[in-house]
């Protein structure tokens, strides 16, 4: 079972499309000629800025994903550009996919509110989500039931993005955390399910958490088979570890500004029909340039990024 948002990207792999353009826009960054176009309104300013960087890439990409904080930070205006670029895309690609991240989680009714303002008003295909909350666990008759981050999971026809190993350099302070699976209680095991499989697949007993959320999203929260992960690309070694625990597919930041190595990463994040691969660059490409070419470059970056993927997946 695969959801919408799996079968959209799978098009694209097909086509060799693996890139993501982070739409991160920078109001100091963006280039004078379009302060200069329009001076009085940020809205119109943000959008005219990713319409021009959406129209320069589209049929390079498989996805584009904006990042909640840079709209937010901007008020209304910043929310409203997000809204129209979201449109904008839609209406004329609609074969790529738009990945809010806004990396939501919580409980209850919260949720709702949060599903409902990513895939209802906004109209995104994805959003990320933080896994601490939890999702799924074993009721006292053994049945699985699913609460917290239940309102994301039943969105079969969107993806649900969960972190996992992410790319920043404080990362490992939690996520790099030793489990030792053989120390695990026998209250967890029978409230949130085995992980002996986990044990026999990587072939040790003590695991750091990422490994262990890439387990349990993997095997009890895609249920409907619109679950992915967040992978950073600058931990290679921690990429291909999580792929021989997940054949979902990964998101992965940190190409790019981050400077992680592509080669790398390709070898070590690609599933089996080298593919499963949603790879994000944000400021490398939109702010390739803050001249004129700015677009142009922008083209250039996500071109030279997409071949160097598709080189890389040919030797493998």
């Amino acid at each position: 079972m695969s959801s919408e948002f799996v079968e959209r990207l799978d098009y694209c792999w097909q086509q060799d499309k693996f890139v993501c353009v982070g739409l991160d826009p920078d109001l100091a960054k963006i280039p004078q000629i379009l302060k200069d176009r329009d001076p009085d309104s940020v809205e119109d300013l943000v959008f005219r800025f990713n319409q021009e960087i959406v129209d320069a890439t589209h049929d390079l990409v498989c996805a584009y994903k904006p990042n909640s904080a840079f709209y937010e930070a901007l008020g209304a205006q910043g929310l409203s550009a997000l809204a129209r670029t979201v449109r904008h895309i839609k209406d004329n690609y609609p074969d790529v996919s738009v990945i809010f991240d806004g990396k939501r989680g919580d409980i209850g009714n919260t949720n709702q509110g949060y599903v409902h303002a990513a895939f209802d008003e906004l109209g995104a295909h994805a959003a990320t989500v933080n896994p601490y909350f939890g999702a799924m666990f074993f009721d006292d008759a053994g049945q699985s039931q699913f609460e917290a981050l239940k309102p994301f999971l039943e969105r079969k026809d969107k993806g649900i993005i969960a972190l996992c190993r992410t790319s920043n350099k404080s990362a490992g302070e939690f996520q790099d955390l030793p489990i030792d699976l053989t120390q695990i209680s026998s209250g967890y095991r029978k409230k949130f399910g085995e992980m002996e499989e986990l044990r026999e697949l990587v072939g040790q007993n003590t695991l750091p958490l990422y490994q262990i959320v890439a387990y349990r999203v993997s095997k009890y929260w895609n249920t409907n088979g619109n679950c992915a992960l967040v992978v950073g690309a600058p931990y290679p070694e921690e990429l291909a570890q999580t792929r021989r625990i997940s054949g979902m597919p990964f998101l992965v930041p940190g190409v790019g500004a981050q400077q992680a190595d592509v080669r790398a990463t390709v070898e070590a994040g690609m599933d089996g029909r080298t593919r499963g691969m949603i790879v994000n660059s944000s400021r490398g490409i939109i702010f390739a340039s803050n001249g004129s070419d700015f677009a142009f470059a922008a083209r250039q970056a996500t071109e030279h990024l997409s071949q160097d993927i598709n080189k890389y997946r040919t030797n493998l």
